[in-house]
């Protein structure tokens, strides 16, 4: 459970906001008393989110998993089954003695989800996906320079594309967006597209007449690694594309900082050695060297020239290095994901991150931070949506 585990299981009593949006401090898992008012979705979730993972499980299996008596579990299979949400698959082929358990799932057939993923810098992708992260319909519209309410249009026909493109009952609509999303779904402010306060989650609930969930896309990117690639400890994926932003997971919560602008590293200066009083530069921030459109037009000019790109592409991994360096020092991360363009960013990028990583680290306390890719790949984002509308919608991450 991510996102709206609070509202339904009231396991934490910090602020939830309307429609189970992303709220700042969001823990992963429950760590407090569950109050008598919120047990029972609470339990739904708990066997929701078991058969989910395990699926194949009877209600005996699920009691024993969960805590629940076998009582409260037949209560609440009967419910699920009743509302499609889970299904019998069958008697257990064994040859344990007494009557053959009866096994379970969840309906992995009963919905869809579709994901919209507005952070690469030529196009608008998205997709229709099962709730295991299939790719199962996909869509995408050239951005073409969009800005304002042209790129907001160009979202809404590409959600309106997917949603008649949907072949069973959707269970909600997951947008990443770059930029800085409020808890309302709001985008704050993303300058590569032109949009302040673009109240998106608002519009496309009203288009659609769906529940619709619109977050940062590197924290709906670090929803997928953590969902779909069980990564471990606290970690960083830093998101590029169009920009350059971040997603952090530290003790088991995602951090959105009090403005909702944690892991905007994007705008940090870090190609100066203009001393403490050197002015703020966007020329000189980390997306001058890092962003997609930016280092593409750096390589194609050295190719052009007929000189080596690999020292263009070393450049931008030693100011990423800088970059992250103090955020691995003070959270003392276990792991740095990259996301985007393989390539541009995996090779001699991500070679000189990790060297400049553990030149600027302490020796072995931060140092060995593992850097790697994605395991998710160019879909990482959509993904990250399933996860984003299942803890909301289901409780289930």
């Amino acid at each position: 459970m991510l996102i709206d585990e609070a509202r339904r299981s009231g396991a934490d009593r910090r602020p939830v906001g309307a429609d189970g949006v992303l709220v700042p401090g969001r823990a992963l898992r429950p760590r407090t008393k569950v109050l008598p008012e919120h047990a029972r979705n609470h339990n739904r979730s708990l066997v929701l989110q078991s058969l989910y993972r395990d699926g194949r499980a009877s209600r005996a299996d699920l009691a024993r998993e969960t805590g629940l008596t076998r009582v409260t579990i037949s209560d609440l299979v009967g419910e699920l089954i009743a509302e499609g949400l889970v299904i019998e698959l069958g008697q257990r082929d064994d040859a344990r003695p007494g009557k053959p358990a009866v096994l379970l799932d969840v309906n992995r057939a009963a919905t869809q989800i579709v994901g919209v993923d507005l952070s690469e810098h030529a196009v608008f992708r998205g997709a229709v996906l099962d709730i295991d992260g299939a790719v199962l319909r996909s869509a995408e519209v050239a951005l073409a320079g969009s800005r304002g309410e042209e790129a907001t249009e160009k979202v809404l026909a590409l959600v309106d594309e997917l949603v008649a493109a949907a072949t069973a009952p959707i269970l909600g609509i997951g947008i990443g967006s770059p930029g800085i999303v409020d808890a309302t779904g709001t985008v704050v402010a993303a300058p590569n597209l032109g949009w302040t306060d673009e109240p998106l989650q608002q519009r496309l609930a009203e288009r659609t007449g769906l529940a619709v969930f619109v977050a940062n896309d590197a924290n709906v990117a670090v929803l997928a690694e953590h969902g779909f690639a069980d990564a471990q400890g606290d970690m960083m994926l830093v998101k590029v594309g169009h920009g350059v932003g971040s997603g952090l997971l530290v003790a088991g919560a995602l951090v959105f900082g009090s403005r909702f602008a944690a892991g905007e590293i994007g705008q940090v200066m870090v190609g100066t050695d203009d001393g403490a009083e050197g002015p703020y530069d966007r020329e000189k921030c980390l997306e001058a060297w890092l962003a997609v459109p930016r280092l593409e037009s750096k390589v194609a000019a050295a190719a052009l020239a007929g000189e080596p790109v690999e020292p263009v592409l070393r450049q931008a991994g030693q100011r990423l290095g800088v970059a992250l360096a103090p955020i691995v020092g003070a959270l003392n991360l276990s792991e740095v994901v990259l996301s985007g363009p393989d390539d541009l960013l995996a090779g001699t990028l991500i070679d000189a991150v990790r060297e400049t990583l553990r030149n600027r680290t302490m020796a072995g306390f931060h140092s060995d931070v593992t850097i790697r890719m994605t395991s998710q790949g160019r879909d990482i984002v959509l993904r990250g949506c399933v996860v984003m509308v299942l803890s909301a919608q289901l409780g289930v991450s």
